[in-house]
This record gives C-alpha cells, structure tokens and sequence, in this order.
C-alpha cells in the first residue's frame, strides 16, 4: 500500500496509474486523511455471442418434452 498526497498524485498521476495496474494500492491523502484507493479494474469478461453454444447440446431424452407422470391433471 503506497500513500500520497492530491497534489504529488496530480503530478505523477501515470506513474500512480502503473502502480496500481501492477497490484499496488495507492491511498490518496486530502489534509492527511485518505479520501480515495486508487486500484485496479478487474478484466473484464468477453460478452457471449450468439450462437456460441451451437453443437454443445449433445444428447436430449427422447421424452423431453413428454409430460411427468403425475402432473396430467394441470394440462389443459
């Protein structure tokens, strides 16, 4: 964990940014009191697509979509 000040933080903000790309945590200090973490974004995750899925459904039963037993009496 790595303190500075607003003013030392306006002046080496890319260096600060670095720092906290690389895992370090940076306090920002405002009249000696923390008032903000600089850290960094998690990665983000690849949006699915579409169709992604396609040839992953190996096998279906072949009573899928046949009604459970016992459930005959709440179909129309």
């Amino acid at each position: 964990m790595h303190q500075v000040t607003l003013e030392e933080a306006a002046t080496r903000l890319q260096e600060l940014v670095e720092e906290a790309n690389s895992g370090e945590e940076v306090i920002l200090l405002k009249n000696d009191l923390p008032i903000a973490k600089l850290v960094a974004m998690p990665p983000s995750r690849p949006r699915a697509r579409r169709g992604s899925a396609k040839g992953s459904i190996l096998y279906i039963a072949p009573d899928f979509d046949a009604t459970p037993e016992g459930f005959e009496d709440y179909m129309p």
